[in-house]
């Protein structure tokens, strides 16, 4: 298991038995549990995230910490825009949509706002980072 996999999956377990509160980097800050269905597997993916609200919204930021291509998260969202989102004890369906500017302008700097680090992974990177909405699906 890379290491990634192995920090993501200690801050799940985390995540699971604190009621959606993590410590470390995250601590005090909002965080959300993302399933997706991989874009060619089909099997379910789940990844810690940094959120934000925006009304009945929920964004992510798929910065990847300013790596050069998109998290691997992002294309199973954009293959299978249908995914469910864990947060707090809430556990719901939510459809997931790319936001296109000005909208994901406004919702990064909000999320810099909060976690400002998301500010140095736009300077380190040439590619656009995507900003994802998630709306709950009733």
């Amino acid at each position: 298991m890379s290491d990634v996999n192995e920090r993501n999956k200690k801050i799940i377990e985390e995540f699971r038995a604190n009621r959606g509160k993590v410590g470390g980097y995250f601590e005090g800050k909002t965080l959300l549990l993302l399933h997706t269905k991989g874009a060619k597997s089909r099997q379910e993916r789940i990844n810690p995230l940094a959120c934000i609200k925006d009304g009945n919204r929920l964004a992510v930021i798929a910065s990847k910490g300013g790596a050069p291509t998109h998290p691997d998260w992002y294309y199973n969202m954009i293959a299978n825009p249908l995914v469910t989102v864990e947060v707090g004890t809430e556990k719901f369906q939510a459809q997931a949509t790319v936001a296109e500017e000005s909208e994901r302008t406004r919702l990064y700097d909000k999320m810099v706002e909060v976690m400002p680090g998301f500010d140095d992974y736009r300077h380190n990177t040439t590619r656009v980072i995507p900003v994802i909405v998630l709306t709950p699906v009733k």
